[in-house]
């Protein structure tokens, strides 16, 4: 476990906070609009769906602040993107108490496979090579979306780009504070965000009684279980592993589990540890010490808290930002993630082409059988390492000579 440094000063908190802050922004600003969708399909009321948005987001603060200040390592956490993706459709053929029954079921899952420890064993067998292949896949569209947008707002990339660069220059470690109060100033200088409709209305919690059926069972729960462990807890402990933290994934699976167990009937589906998100937090932008990094995990929960207790108010305060705004903030934050994940990727010779597999097949982003290409880009990448790095194969080859 690592241990905090003893010389934390005012100044190393600022770019832990401001790494949390974007990350934070781009959460909600990004994808949350998924949940809107996903409780419009199920007929939500306006308080069950704030309701929703107060138990993922309280719950996922406390479970992140916990863990990153228990290990001394910036362990995000955040609600899980694909399961919601996969609720939008799930939830128009699913009364609600159901899916809520499903969620309990999902997340006493997680509690057994943390407890077991057999993920954390599996994490383990992946190569650093293919972990880092995989990372860097997942996060290219990322960093391609960072300049994707110059089609629809080509002056508001040019700004955000330009201050990116100039900052990178003269003050690296502030440049993503410096490109985030700069994009703010121009959205609000030409009139593109529009925060006067904006209005403070504090969240109150709705209790659903969980209802448990083999239909939810077999068409919520299970499905569930299985796209978030793999779209968000293997991504996200090989964010960890990438950046060099080793905190085991039993106790972080515990605890989110836990945590959506007790936020299950109040809405939350499942919160695990993130991501891309995670990224913005994990790497020398957030600070220079990895050992100072933590604070980043600890900013991100109270942020995460503040926005549940204000539930739909500041969520739609996040969804007025504009989406080439958000895309250009998240690409531009990633891309010194995005370099070292390649580097690491292609370091080894041996494990170079097998490293290649992993990082082609998870940005081609495939799905299958409705699990998306992180999975399958892990997938393939496995396959090539064991059967070319294989006793079999170094026979055949020696024979062959």
């Amino acid at each position: 476990m690592k241990t905090a440094s003893p010389s934390l000063r005012g100044r190393d908190l600022i770019s832990p906070v401001i790494a949390a802050l974007i990350s934070v922004i781009v959460n909600y600003g990004g994808t949350f609009i998924l949940v809107f969708q996903a409780a419009k399909v199920a007929g939500l009321s306006p308080e069950m769906t704030a309701s929703w948005i107060w138990s993922i987001s309280i719950g996922v603060g406390i479970t992140g602040i916990w863990l990153s200040y228990r290990y001394k390592e910036p362990i995000i956490t955040a609600w899980s993107t694909p399961g919601v993706a996969f609720l939008v459709s799930a939830l128009a053929v699913t009364p609600y108490p159901e899916a809520i029954g499903a969620y309990t079921i999902s997340a006493v899952g997680f509690i057994i496979l943390g407890m077991s420890g057999m993920f954390e064993r599996f994490v383990r067998l992946i190569p650093p090579g293919i972990a880092s292949g995989l990372l860097a896949g997942i996060l290219l569209q990322f960093g391609i979306s960072a300049f994707g947008g110059a089609k629809l707002d080509p002056l508001l990339v040019t700004v955000l780009f330009a201050a990116y660069i100039v900052l990178r220059r003269f003050t690296s470690r502030y440049a993503i504070v410096g490109i985030l109060a700069v994009g703010l100033i121009y959205l609000i200088c030409m009139g593109k965000t529009d925060f006067s409709t904006i209005q403070l209305a504090v969240a109150s919690p709705v209790l659903v009684v969980p209802s448990f059926s083999l239909n939810a069972l077999l068409g919520v729960a299970l499905p569930l279980f299985i796209i978030t462990l793999t779209g968000q807890y293997m991504p996200g402990m090989l964010v960890l592993r990438n950046d060099g933290f080793k905190t085991s994934a039993n106790p972080i699976l515990t605890v989110t589990g836990f945590g959506s167990l007790l936020a299950a009937p109040f809405g939350s589906h499942a919160f695990n540890v993130a991501a891309i998100t995670a990224a913005i937090c994990t790497g020398k932008d957030a600070h220079e010490d990895a050992t100072k990094r933590y604070i980043a995990g600890i900013a991100c929960g109270i942020f995460y808290i503040f926005v549940g207790i204000f539930g739909v108010t500041l969520a739609a305060l996040f969804l007025i930002l504009p989406a080439t705004f958000i895309a250009t903030l998240a690409g531009l934050a990633l891309l010194g993630t995005i370099g070292g994940s390649l580097a690491n990727a292609l370091t080894d010779p041996k494990g170079r082409e097998t490293a290649l597999i992993t990082f082609l097949a998870t940005a081609a982003n495939v799905t299958l059988l409705g699990v998306g290409g992180a999975f399958w880009g892990l997938v393939a990448g496995m396959m090539a390492h064991l059967v070319m790095n294989s006793g079999i194969s170094k026979k055949k080859l020696g024979t062959n000579r």
